[in-house]
This record gives C-alpha cells, structure tokens and sequence, in this order.
C-alpha cells in the first residue's frame, strides 16, 4: 500500500497536487477536516466527542481522532493507499497513525512536504481570495498567524519522519505541472 502524509503550509498547493497523485495512483484522500465535518453534520458518537470539545474550545484529543481516521479507513475494501492531509500535526499523532497503520500491515510510506517560501504564499493565499472568496485568505494578519502555526506544528512532525528516512521535500515553485512531475517523481523513487 502508497500511504502518503502530504504537507505543506497554506497556499502551498496541497488540494491541487493531492488531486492528481489520487488520480494517478489510485489513492483514497483522507482530510482530516473533511472527516470531522462529516462525523459532526452526521451526529455520530465520535461527531458529537469531537464537537463538545470544540464547543469548548479545547483540541479534539488525539484518540477521538483517530478513531474517526479509522472508521473511515476500514469502509474502503483493499484501497491502494491513502492520502493524509492535515494529519499527522504533532509526534503523539504521527506515533498514533503509526500503530493504527501497523495494526493493518501497512505503514506511511513518504511524507511529501511542499516547500515554498513565506512572500510566495502570502501572494498565492491573496489571489485565492479574490477567485475562491475565502475570506481566511484575504487577511493578512490571519495568513501570518496561519503560516507561523504551520511551521511550528510541522517541524517536529518533519523530523519524526526524517527519523524514519521517509520524508522528502519538494520544491513547491514552479507551474502546477512542474510540481506534480517532482512528487511523481519522488514517489516512483521512494517506493
């Protein structure tokens, strides 16, 4: 099984990219954002833990996440692989994923990692507002905030992968197709 952690910070391309390596290699994409939306909007048990914590204000533990991870990753019957995006954010969930994984005989394959640099995203993150409305996307206090969250979540989930020889950074500049050739391209050698 291709199990990919794709990151990147915002603007750096991560739904357009997951897109093609999904067509290409016949991924499931597994957004932890899109799943607890789901659990909510549905009301299951997990849906309603999770939103009595965010009612609260509080981060939904690592658990009742991945639980949901879970319950979604056993609805597909012999998938090829999986994209996560957005999770693994810190060690606990990135040692988490890996015993979930190991109790399926699978583990992650590559965390691919866009690499672009801080004025590229602020501009990229501009223009998004202005086709996609995004009003996130618009501010630039909330794009600095979001972007210094980024980093300081990721760096040590970077190094628990780099530990394991299983992360690869991609250069995130260049045409859409241009990126997509590099993650082609580091997947068909590292796996």
């Amino acid at each position: 099984m291709l199990n990919i952690v794709l990151f990147g910070p915002p603007g750096a391309g991560k739904g357009t990219q997951s897109e093609r390596l999904i067509e290409k290699y016949g991924l499931v994409h597994l957004s932890t954002g899109d799943v607890f939306r789901a659990n909510i909007k549905g009301e299951t048990d997990l849906g309603k833990l999770a939103k009595s914590y965010m009612d609260a204000g509080q981060l939904v533990p690592d658990e009742v996440t991945i639980n949901m991870l879970r319950s979604e990753v056993v609805k597909h019957e012999a998938p090829k692989g999986f994209i996560f995006d957005g999770f693994p954010r810190t060690n606990a969930q990135a040692h988490a994923l890996d015993e979930f994984l190991a109790s399926l005989q699978t583990e992650i394959s590559l965390m691919l990692a866009l690499e672009v640099e801080e004025n590229e995203l602020k501009t990229r993150l501009l223009k998004r507002a202005e086709v996609s409305g995004r009003p996130d996307d618009a501010d630039p206090a909330v794009i600095e905030k979001r972007i210094a969250v980024y980093n300081n979540e990721t760096a040590p989930v970077k190094a628990f992968y780099q530990a394991q020889d299983k992360f690869v950074a991609i250069d995130g500049i260049g045409s859409i197709d241009e990126i997509t050739q590099r993650l082609f391209s580091a997947i068909d050698t590292n796996h």
